[in-house]
């Protein structure tokens, strides 16, 4: 496994949720973008979601061993709940991108906080679906240089 994929709570409804907000691409239309884009540069990538906090803590802890060398999250809102997922994060040491579809820091107060971007070696937000395809974009960039 090169790069995981990880979708936080309620990714799954893409599509139909809030389009105003998110768009109308599904998160399997996404992934399937990203699964051919990482194979046209020869890498393998993996697709996991959850709307559970410890379905994703326990997929990071695998990723330590089953050869991951980055992940993509779009953690949804335990973006700014999880200490869980952080330490997670800490404990694997795997770089990672952190994405958002819309722009956290134009919305309310609660979503301007972040407790993976400090360490994560990317940020991107407010670019729709698009910031999946830049963050699997510096990830073949990273992986293949």
């Amino acid at each position: 496994m090169d790069v995981l994929v990880i979708n936080g709570p309620n990714l799954n409804t893409l599509g139909t949720r809030e389009p105003e907000i998110y768009g109308n691409t599904t998160l399997a239309v996404i992934e399937a973008s990203l699964v051919a884009q990482g194979a046209a540069a020869g890498l393998d990538v993996d697709t996991f979601q959850s709307n559970h906090e410890g379905a994703i803590v326990d997929r990071l802890h695998a990723a330590r061993s089953d050869g991951t060398r980055f992940v993509i999250i779009n953690p949804g809102a335990f973006t700014h709940t999880s200490i869980a997922i952080r330490d997670a994060f800490a404990a694997v040491e795997i770089p990672f991108c952190e994405v958002h579809i819309s722009n956290v820091h134009a919305r309310e107060e609660f979503r301007r906080h972040s407790y993976l971007s400090d360490l994560a070696v990317g940020v991107l937000t407010g670019f729709g679906v698009f910031g999946y395809t830049m963050a699997m974009s510096f990830a073949v960039e990273r992986l293949t240089a």
